[in-house]
């Protein structure tokens, strides 16, 4: 995403304004340092988890504006989290140079460990890096929403970066604005799943389905198994086409949740959504098919009334993931109350540019 396309009362901000600055300054540079730091991979095949965590602490200091103080290594378990003020902010799990796929499914199963750190930590960013890409994101609605997805290896400055900065980190990330007048949620990672890359036995699997967390629709607390609701997915990270109707009619069976206990009726919609695009990236939704089941034309009707429709993002490939229309009183998630307080204290200091 470019600055143009970040909100304009963020961009008129005096901060985000010489965030943006220091991260095109200082981006050749960190480039520079980056490739010094793996050498060592290039000169024997592989580089140890403390090489990546080298490279982000460069892009923490020298590209963003955090001290060296604000960083702390080996809090609780989590390798590293950002603190500012006493206040944590992020939380990060860093993996060996190159040991993470593009894909959302390999990052929401590295995700899962530093999910239950941030848990413990009543930390309400987390990401993961392994210091060819960095994710963010928030556990929110027994799932994750994206915040950030960058390329650390990339020639053009990532200026989204500044949602990770320290005047960047307590603001909520605004939805995309569709021309259609839709609100698109951020997706910020493919959706394909290639082979597993993590180890099996560092993983927490439900031991009735044997399945980790990324693969249930709603997940109440990654660290209890008993709160994983809806399974919807294979081991391998793939649609499982026998328990996603199943998933969304155990929820449109009896919508106030009586029928799937442990699911607050807040998360319903996001869920419903969450298995909506599962549902669209088989292609079984009715905007795909005229002789949709009649599961996934209930499911259509169900997100109609709750103010989404297909939108404009994958129209192209015939996917048309679902958006909230504006014109809808469509659910919209709440900052925390840490980034509430966070933000007025940080908001009090804060002025516009005069640019």
């Amino acid at each position: 995403m470019s600055a143009t396309s970040h909100p304009p009362e963020v961009t008129r901000l005096a901060s985000y304004q010489r965030c943006v600055e220091r991260i095109r300054r200082a981006w050749p540079a960190f480039l520079e340092r980056r490739r010094q730091r793996l050498a060592e991979q290039e000169r024997y095949g592989k580089a140890s988890e403390k090489v990546a965590e080298n490279i982000l602490e460069d892009l923490f200091t020298l590209v963003l504006d955090w001290e060296l103080t604000d960083l702390n290594h080996q809090v609780q378990y989590a390798d590293l989290v950002l603190t500012h003020q006493g206040i944590k902010y992020l939380l990060v799990e860093v993996k060996r140079p190159g040991a993470l796929a593009w894909n959302r499914h390999a990052v929401e199963r590295a995700l899962e460990q530093a999910r239950r750190y941030a848990e413990e930590q009543r930390v309400k960013c987390i990401a993961i890096s392994d210091g060819v890409m960095l994710y963010a994101a928030h556990p929110r609605h027994g799932g994750l929403e994206d915040r950030l997805f960058v390329s650390l290896t990339a020639v053009e400055p990532p200026l989204d970066l500044w949602w990770l900065s320290v005047h960047g980190i307590y603001r909520p990330r605004p939805a995309l604005l569709a021309s259609a007048g839709t609100v698109e949620p951020l997706r910020l990672l493919p959706e394909a799943a290639p082979a597993l890359t993590l180890e099996a036995e560092a993983e927490l699997l439900h031991p009735k389905y044997r399945l980790p967390a990324a693969c249930f629709a709603y997940v109440g607390s990654p660290s209890r198994p008993e709160t994983w609701k809806l399974p919807y997915r294979l081991a391998d990270g793939t649609v499982d086409e026998r328990r996603l109707p199943k998933a969304i009619q155990a929820i449109l069976s009896n919508y106030r949740g009586t029928k799937v206990s442990g699911i607050p009726e807040a998360d319903i919609p996001a869920v419903l959504l969450r298995l909506a695009e599962a549902a669209t990236s088989l292609g079984r939704m009715p905007h795909q098919r005229g002789d949709a089941a009649e599961i996934y034309r209930q499911l259509a009707d169900a997100l109609e009334q709750l103010g989404y429709a297909p939108g404009e993002q994958g129209q192209e490939q015939g996917q048309g993931s679902y958006a909230a229309d504006q014109r809808a009183s469509a659910p919209s998630a709440r900052p925390s109350r840490q980034e509430r307080r966070a933000g007025g204290r940080h908001a009090m200091r804060e002025e516009p540019s005069s640019s």
